[in-house]
């Protein structure tokens, strides 16, 4: 646009004018945002120059002076100082990244995570962090084999008890099957099965994870054929063939409050 390099116009559904701003970054065409006036989108192109061409600014620098947005912000200064360019607020670290939402929000990542969370962009509501994929939600957790019925503090932990440290070697998976806790009775380590009816009932205290899964699995069946018409999510056990898990099933004792129990 004329005066205003980096910058072009378009038009909206409705027939109003606004303005986009753009660079060139590798070949690759790089929107730096879509703005109301070409003055604004003119001041982004120049900031964006700034980080790029005239090495200017730091991470801390950013404020709402700027008419870069902050991930647009990050993308151009991760670039500058990697010569990588991505289309989500990644910031590249010896061995990790930062995943920016703000600047003073960030998740830290293992430095394998890059290429997904380069093409996957982390949504956050009410501190529930996802990415979209294939038309459905995903909890960023699933990734480590934690399920959506984990509890924080129950089923996983953070081991440093840094919450936004997602690294793969301080999140610690306790429970890994529903229904399952592990507890310390005296010196000896057992897992206790609880489901829950009408409020949560011990189906039974077991030596191990699979056979206290495994339990919680009968209980869900012997409740149906019982009358309760509740919808469960079972246990998925996947180091057992048919064959063990059948032995098991048939083997394990549940609860007589559990078998007995009806409508």
């Amino acid at each position: 646009m004329k005066g205003y390099p980096g910058v072009t116009t378009a038009k909206k559904k409705n027939g109003d004018v606004y303005y986009r701003s753009s660079m060139t970054i590798k070949s690759k065409h790089v929107s730096l945002g879509s703005f109301d006036t070409p003055k604004e989108a003119s001041k982004a192109y120049t900031e964006a120059c700034d980080i790029v061409r005239n090495k200017k600014y730091e991470l801390d620098d950013y404020s709402d002076k700027f008419a870069l947005d902050f991930e647009k912000f990050v993308v151009l200064m991760n670039y500058r100082n990697t010569g990588i360019i991505f289309k989500t607020p990644i910031y590249l670290q010896t061995g990790f990244f930062f995943y920016y939402f703000s600047p003073d929000k960030r998740l830290i990542f293992d430095r394998e995570d890059m290429f997904f969370y380069a093409e996957h962009k982390i949504q956050v509501r009410g501190g529930y962090y996802f990415i979209c994929d294939y038309g459905s939600q995903y909890n960023i957790l699933y990734r480590y084999g934690i399920k959506n019925y984990a509890k924080k503090g129950v089923d996983y932990v953070f081991a440093n008890h840094n919450e936004e440290d997602y690294r793969y070697e301080n999140i610690k998976i306790i429970n890994e099957y529903v229904g399952v806790t592990e507890i310390q009775d005296g010196v000896k380590k057992q897992y206790e099965t609880v489901i829950h009816i009408r409020g949560n009932y011990i189906v039974g205290r077991y030596d191990d994870a699979v056979t206290a899964a495994i339990a919680y699995n009968k209980a869900v069946n012997v409740l149906a054929s019982n009358g309760i018409r509740k919808k469960y999510t079972k246990n998925y056990i996947q180091t057992l063939s048919s064959d063990e898990y059948k032995k098991i099933y048939d083997d394990v004792v549940i609860s007589k409050k559990i078998s007995e129990y009806t409508t």
